[in-house]
């Protein structure tokens, strides 16, 4: 059995205290007639990761990106440390939908990290400088105390060291690892990862994934997008798998991945009978 690391005390993953930090329920998101995704419900606890994979078009980004509202969702629930975000109303038709007040959605944005496949850095700043501007801006704090947040953060992605480059003198995996600790900068209560080694070099994907995963072993609250089956497998406390907007088959990467059930999760895994991370790049 895997064991993890929080506050550098060996814990087993199913030792991990039970307190729900997002809950969905009945997630719906369609564009016109389309839909994309057809009544979610996953609970994602203080301290877990859990990894979202599937084909493409099975719905896996746009439900991050409906966790943070960077989309709205057509219908269901989003509960943020069990608070429910929105106001249930009814429609013309008597039908409930959820209406949402901006003020309210910036502040859940605030509490809710987003890692993109881009790193959208702003080329003009340091990586310090990257990390250190929402919290000065939205949080309020001072340069120094924001410098020194940002020490913290890049620290613990392992680029201290390039705290005063440009993102034009970094490699992308560092640049991804610059993104990592800015959203992370904000103590968010959960951090969203959408297929954040997707636009990397294979040789660089190791060095963003072994951050990730140390991240993981301090129980960050994480919810990723990937299709790197070996973190799956060797990081996160469970898997779901997504087929045509529902999560098809979910529970312990040993159970989704290596003893799958349902017939579509066993064709879309066929031919992975390993599950190993890459190695970062010495």
């Amino acid at each position: 059995m895997r064991s993890y690391f929080l506050n550098g005390a060996s814990v087993k993953k199913e030792a991990f205290i039970v307190t729900e930090v997002l809950r969905l329920e009945k997630l719906t998101k369609s564009y016109g007639n389309v839909p994309v995704l057809k009544g979610i419900d996953l609970t994602v606890r203080r301290g877990e990761t859990v990894c979202l994979i599937g084909a493409s078009g099975s719905g896996k980004s746009t439900l991050l990106r409906c966790v943070n509202f960077l989309g709205y969702p057509t219908s269901g629930q989003i509960f943020l440390e069990g608070k429910l975000i929105g106001q249930e109303t009814s429609d013309r038709a008597g039908n409930k939908i959820m209406k949402y007040r901006e003020s309210e959605l910036s502040a859940v944005r605030a509490h809710v990290g987003m890692v993109f496949q881009q790193f959208n850095l702003f080329p003009h700043m340091t990586a310090e400088e990257n990390v250190m501007i929402a919290p000065i801006k939205i949080r309020g704090l001072s340069k120094a105390e924001a410098r020194e947040r940002a020490a913290a953060q890049l620290g613990k992605v392992g680029i201290l060291d390039k705290a005063k480059s440009y993102p034009g003198q970094l490699s992308g995996g560092q640049q991804q690892r610059v993104a990592i600790a800015r959203a992370l900068a904000m103590e968010p209560a959960i951090m969203l990862f959408d297929e954040a080694t997707s636009a990397l070099d294979p040789e660089l994907v190791g060095e963003v994934l072994l951050a990730m995963r140390q991240l993981a072993q301090e129980g960050t609250t994480m919810l990723v997008v990937t299709h790197e089956l070996g973190f799956a497998y060797n990081v996160a406390h469970r898997v779901a798998f997504l087929h045509e907007g529902t999560i098809h088959e979910e529970g312990t990467p040993e159970q989704v991945l290596a003893n799958p059930t349902k017939p579509r999760t066993k064709d879309f895994l066929r031919g992975h009978t390993t599950f190993r991370m890459p190695e970062p790049k010495l």
